[in-house]
């Protein structure tokens, strides 16, 4: 049984996210701390639970985020919030959706390296309109054999793909930054996958376990690491 599909993430894994989520959660927060205390109104926390309550009705993506902005700002002050700050935070995701593409060190070249023996796919979640934009400003588009854009990354969508790629989990594996979206619903499929962390991770991504030593799982520290790590697996399946 060898393996013959590699699975890439998209954010955080080929380019930069992440940090500009980061950014314009600090400045929703500098928006609303001029109606509360920060500290004391857990805006924080309240911010992430509507995200994470909406995801079944807005999705991932820049969108559902600047929603749920909106939903929490209200609440958070008891509808104190002014229609000015109101359409800041609705200019803090035009402001994302318009970020350019920033490809990570190495990953270009990692691509295609892998992409030179293997069949290369790209597997995204989010909003369609701006991974669709994220894809074709990335330069690299043209090595990945399939680019599937889907709602979320778990064991059912990960089993539609793999039967639409006619293959085996056996014969897959997944590289990515989140363990929640790229690696354990592959791993419990019977697949392979590659972790490559990123420094800032969304709380929702970092809500699953698996274990350090995994026997089909290899823990990276960039993509420079990513050719020697696909070998080393394709070895260790062979």
């Amino acid at each position: 049984m060898t393996i013959q599909l590699i699975g890439f993430d998209a954010d955080d894994t080929l380019w930069r996210s992440q940090d500009y989520f980061d950014d314009a959660q600090l400045e929703f927060e500098r928006i609303v701390g001029t109606y509360v205390d920060l500290r004391d109104a857990r805006v924080q926390e309240r911010l992430y639970e509507v995200e994470k309550r909406n995801i079944a009705l807005f999705g991932y993506g820049v969108k559902g985020m600047v929603l749920s902005m909106i939903e929490a700002a209200v609440d958070i002050t008891a509808q104190r919030i002014e229609a000015r700050d109101v359409h800041r935070i609705v200019e803090l995701g035009k402001s994302l959706l318009r970020h350019p593409v920033e490809l990570l060190p190495g990953v270009r070249e990692a691509v295609e390296a892998i992409a030179a023996d293997f069949d290369v796919v790209l597997i995204t979640k989010g909003d369609l309109f701006h991974q669709e934009a994220k894809v074709r400003q990335c330069g690299f588009a043209d090595l990945f054999r399939r680019i599937e854009i889907v709602s979320e990354k778990d064991t059912a969508t990960y089993t539609r793909l793999l039967e639409e790629f006619g293959l085996p989990a056996e014969r897959f594996v997944m590289v990515g930054n989140s363990l929640r979206s790229d690696i354990a619903p592959v791993l419990a499929l019977g697949g392979w996958g590659i972790h490559v962390p990123y420094h800032t991770t969304w709380g929702h991504e970092n809500e699953a376990e698996v274990a350090d030593d995994a026997p089909r799982l290899r823990r990276i520290a960039s993509a420079h690491e990513l050719p020697g790590a696909v070998r080393d697996l394709a070895g260790f399946a062979a």
